[in-house]
């Protein structure tokens, strides 16, 4: 086995962060969620749910104003920012994302965002201007993939994404590299280790045949899950984002590790 590889079976590959977790919650993390728009704050109302069950110690919810109707009695954990006609984001909700950002020890960009340009070129500016850790999984990692500009340089940034959405990455950034559902584990594990050789600052957690991929810094795990429901990168995103801001200067075992706890709950 190539020595970048680890592999998590039974027992988790770091026992110690397992063992050194918070536990009161005003020491596990501030996490602030983003995503929505009129039509749906789902993938939102999972994202939450799931950083609550990997031990996140507070989370705030940002949602477009077009929402706060529908949901604000649903969904008291929810704060709003201006939308546009479309029911995205508008850009001056960036003034507001910033500021709760900054309150944060860690976002995540949860999805359900919509297809709108405008909420799409604030998210990109947000990344651009956000210097802490930024979790990024669904529609908008799919929009970064296809225009990864603020995030090919940026330090601290996690992609939870599909096969398909990280071979869009691989061409947008005119890698060589070619990641299709045809490879096989091995040559996925040699592939990502090159990827983020070359790309060293962005962190990756991808999926095939039932097995969970985590590369950082040149290294990569797979852990066998348990399910092979298709319905997986939220739940995941939120594990990885709470687990990585309780262990901000080790994001490989972090990341790891929330990928082995979120298997076995």
């Amino acid at each position: 086995m190539q020595p970048y590889w680890y592999k998590q079976a039974e027992k988790p590959l770091f026992p110690d962060l397992l063992w050194a977790r918070p536990e009161m919650k005003s020491a596990a993390g501030k996490l602030l969620i983003v995503g929505g728009h009129a039509q749906s704050f789902a993938l939102v109302a999972e994202a939450y749910s799931a950083a609550q069950a990997a031990g996140i110690g507070v989370a705030r919810v940002l949602l477009p104003a077009s929402l706060e109707r529908t949901v604000g009695r649903l969904f008291p954990a929810a704060e709003y920012a201006p939308s546009n006609p479309s029911g995205g984001f508008a850009t001056s909700a960036l003034a507001e994302l910033l500021a709760l950002a900054q309150w944060s020890d860690g976002v995540l960009l949860a999805g359900d965002l919509g297809r709108n340009s405008e909420t799409h070129a604030m998210l990109e500016n947000f990344a651009g201007n956000y210097t802490g850790q930024l979790t990024i999984t669904k529609d908008i990692a799919d929009f970064f993939c296809t225009q990864p500009t603020a995030i090919r340089e940026r330090p601290d940034t996690t992609l939870v994404v599909s096969m398909g959405q990280l071979q869009k990455l691989a061409v947008s950034l005119r890698t060589p590299y070619a990641f299709t559902s045809e490879v096989g584990v091995l040559q996925l594990v040699e592939l990502l280790h090159s990827f983020t050789s070359d790309h060293y600052h962005m962190a990756i957690i991808t999926r095939l045949h039932n097995q969970l991929f985590v590369t950082a810094a040149s290294k990569v795990s797979t852990t066998q899950t348990r399910s092979d429901s298709a319905v997986w990168r939220t739940s995941t995103a939120a594990g990885a984002a709470t687990w990585w801001l309780q262990n901000p200067h080790k994001q490989f075992e972090a990341l790891t590790s929330s990928v082995y706890t979120s298997n076995n709950l």
